[in-house]
């Protein structure tokens, strides 16, 4: 009859089995203000380079504090079981959309994941919104638009695109490159916290690390 392990023991060996099951790049948490345009983005880069990361819209709702807030709770209630973590929203006239960055940037490298590893957990903030970084696909972009004209310029490139729209990175995939050389070219002069509000946003950050973790 086998001895009853001591229950660190037991950890261990249970740290180790997680472990040997992770992919060989870092495992990824993303949340997202947007409950379809976001997800369905970034599910079909999830499909499109076989990655295993988890992708959920926020649940406790629309305003930047939460999306960051959910991200937190996400974290730990799937066991801690990622090396970064992403929460993705819009600035546009959110209230707690400052309050959202610094408690993001109060949590990076401070929580620890299942390999007791700092975490990196940072937001990926679009000025004025998410459609920004589609637009960029097709247009170089310099001083500030209102979140509708930004729709309404999408849209004469992306016709019949709307909030949830499927396909968005296959339609819009063939322009990366230069959507990707745009969002930096803005990052060089923006930031998601910069006042007053000038366009920018940092989804190209998160594409390019997510198109790349398999070479």
């Amino acid at each position: 009859m086998g001895r009853d392990k001591h229950p660190q023991e037991r950890q261990r060996e249970q740290l180790e089995r997680k472990l040997e099951k992770r992919p060989s790049y870092d495992r990824i948490l993303i949340v997202s203000e947007g409950s379809k345009t976001e997800p369905n983005y970034f599910y079909e880069i999830r499909r499109a380079y076989r990655l295993q990361m988890q992708v959920y819209p926020s649940r406790l709702g629309t305003a930047p504090i939460q999306v960051v807030q959910c991200a937190q709770a996400l974290f730990f209630e799937q066991q801690r079981a990622f090396e970064k973590v992403y929460a993705v929203f819009d600035r546009d006239d959110h209230g707690s959309y400052h309050e959202a960055l610094a408690l993001a940037e109060s949590l990076d490298g401070e929580l620890k994941n299942d390999a007791e590893e700092p975490v990196v957990f940072q937001t990926i903030a679009s000025v004025p919104s998410f459609e920004l970084w589609l637009l960029l696909h097709y247009e170089d972009v310099r001083a500030p638009l209102p979140r509708k004209q930004v729709m309404q310029r999408l849209k004469k490139h992306f016709p019949g695109y709307d909030k949830g729209a499927p396909n968005a990175f296959a339609i819009t995939r063939e322009h990366l490159p230069v959507a990707t050389r745009r969002a930096e070219r803005l990052a060089k002069h923006s930031t998601a916290h910069t006042d007053p509000p000038e366009p920018f946003t940092a989804v190209f950050e998160l594409v390019k690390l997510l198109t790349t973790l398999r070479r």
